[in-house]
């Protein structure tokens, strides 16, 4: 049952104003049911970052996925002991000491984007894309494109070394 509460406000000497209070809430305290003994959850089944990447390609199928195929084993014969990630929804990325690059697929292209791109040298004029930009720089392989395989694994080199010059600088 609610309580009806009241003030008096100051008015004319002769009269007061009664006005009711805003109720004051009572919330009836919730005691926690005790956790039941439940079994143990196993951890998800999650696949490696490898196993991703094969999946990716296989789920390709057509000449995006050879040529994902084809640049992933182009850097891990460039860069031994290099680390693969499976980022944003989707993406393979390479590291070693630092991000060296992802390879990302699209309807018309296979893109390797290099996250230190515009300060890498760039004899062979590999990057074709992303080239306004002050930091990354991006090689967009379309269909029945050739790569430079040599050309390729130079500019993977030069990533690394430039991550292990950034890397002993901090």
């Amino acid at each position: 049952m609610d309580r009806l509460r009241a003030t008096r406000s100051a008015g004319p000497a002769d009269s007061a104003t009664i006005r009711p209070m805003p109720a004051v809430s009572r919330k009836k305290k919730v005691q926690k049911k005790p956790a039941s003994p439940a079994k143990k959850a196993s951890p998800p089944k999650t696949k490696s970052p490898s196993a991703l990447i094969d999946a990716r390609i296989a789920e390709l199928g057509d000449w995006r996925g050879e040529t994902l195929r084809r640049v992933r084993a182009l850097v891990k014969s460039a860069v031994p002991g290099v680390v693969e990630e499976w980022k944003w929804r989707g993406v393979p990325v390479w590291y070693c000491d630092g991000m060296i690059c992802t390879g990302e697929t699209y309807k018309a292209v296979v893109k390797m984007t290099f996250a230190q791109g515009a300060a890498l040298p760039d004899p062979a004029r590999l990057f074709n894309s992303s080239l306004d930009g002050n930091v990354r720089r991006a090689i967009d392989f379309h269909e029945g494109e050739k790569i430079d395989e040599r050309a390729l694994k130079a500019l993977l080199r030069a990533a690394v070394t430039l991550n292990q010059t950034k890397a002993r600088k901090t």
